[in-house]
Formats: structure tokens, sequence, C-alpha cells
């Protein structure tokens, strides 16, 4: 009887274990995606308030910080379904001035949700058949969060060419983003599941309200 060797040992479990994270990965975040559309849509219905962006700012990076600090125990995951449930919360109040164009806005937010659902699977799809190394992309991305940042701001204060511009710069970051952890996912660089889905579900949100900002800044649209 003849033993495998060490190597091909270690390749096996190596790729059960990206498997592992992979698979687990996609399930929690289907299932974050589909909180988070409940609480957005009773957010929507009821009519509940906005918390404004400094509670915003302070609830999603509070929550961040619990579920990175208890990311290796199951208070990890009710971490993650109280931040994607907060960011849904948020979510709903900035849908209110769509949902006043009636028939439109609808359409609107709809086409703007099912391009976020294709883009993500598109680049996800890419980077498993694909691959690659993306590891000159660690300053492009932090360039991204700083124009995320930067795009609020700019929304915050009505300048409304500046806040395009920076929104449509953002979501082709956040477009590398997405390709960056799904190969880091399946090439065996991430090992954390719950690290993984809140950086997907963070840009796949993130990803959603720019697509709103740019369609809704289109001719007509108003």
């Amino acid at each position: 009887m003849h033993k495998a060797p060490p190597a091909a040992l270690r390749s096996a479990a190596g790729s059960m274990a990206t498997h592992r994270v992979f698979c687990n990965t996609y399930a929690l975040l289907s299932f974050t995606l589909l909180f988070s559309a409940l609480v957005a849509g009773a957010s929507l219905v009821f009519h509940w308030p906005h918390p404004g962006l400094f509670l915003s700012l302070l609830g999603s990076l509070s929550l961040l910080f619990l579920t990175a600090r208890f990311r290796n125990s199951a208070l990890g995951l009710v971490c993650v379904f109280a931040l994607t449930g907060f960011l849904g919360l948020t979510l709903g109040p900035l849908l209110n001035p769509y949902s006043g164009y009636a028939a439109h806005g609808t359409r609107l937010v709809l086409a703007t949700l099912g391009g976020a659902g294709l883009s993500f699977l598109g680049l996800s799809g890419y980077a498993l058949i694909r691959g690659g190394d993306f590891g000159l992309l660690g300053g492009a991305l932090t360039a991204g969060s700083g124009a995320c940042l930067a795009g609020i701001t700019a929304l915050g204060l009505g300048i409304r060419g500046l806040s395009l511009a920076v929104v449509v710069t953002a979501v082709a970051l956040l477009a590398g983003l997405i390709r960056f952890q799904t190969c880091a996912i399946i090439r065996g660089g991430e090992t954390h599941s719950i690290r993984a889905t809140v950086t997907l579900y963070a840009s796949l949100y993130t990803l959603f309200i720019g697509l709103l900002q740019i369609l809704g800044f289109l001719p007509g649209d108003e």
C-alpha cells in the first residue's frame, strides 16, 4: 500500500480548506444580503428616519470593530448580522426620494439592484475563471476607500459634479476590490469567511449606492 506524499496531502487539505471558506463565505453573504434587504424594506415602508451621517458612521465603524474582534466566535456571526442589518436600516431612508417617482423610481431601484447583482456575479465569476495576482491593487483600494469617503462628503455638501466624478471613480475601484477578495479566497490568501463576507458585503452595498447615484444623475431621472 502506497502512502500519499506529504506534499500531496497538504495540497489536498489546502484545497478543501479553500473550498470550505468559499462556500461558507457565499452562504453567509446570501443570508446577510437577504436580512439587510428585509430591514431596508421595512425601513422604507414604515418611513423610519435616517440616523444621520455621524451616527451612521459611528454605528457602522463600531459594529465593524466588534465583528473583527469576535470573528473567531459565534458572537462574530451575531455582529455580522447586526452590521448588515444596521446598514440596511440606513439604506431604506436613502431610497425614499426615489420611491417618490412612483413606477419610474421603482424601476430605477430595481434596475440598479439588478445591475449591482450582475456586476458582482460577473466580477466574481471572472476571478474564478481567470484568477490572477492582484497584489498591486493595495494602493488603489486604499485610494478607493478615500474616494468613497470624499464622495459621501461631497454629497453632503451638495457638490453635484464633484460627487458624481468621485462616485464613478469609487465604483470602478470597488469592482477591483470584489475581484481582489474573490481571488484571495480561491488562492487561499483569505482564510476567514466572516472577514471575507464583510468585505464582499460592503463592496456590494457601496456598489449599489454608487450605481444608484450615477443613474440618478442621468437626464430624465429627476
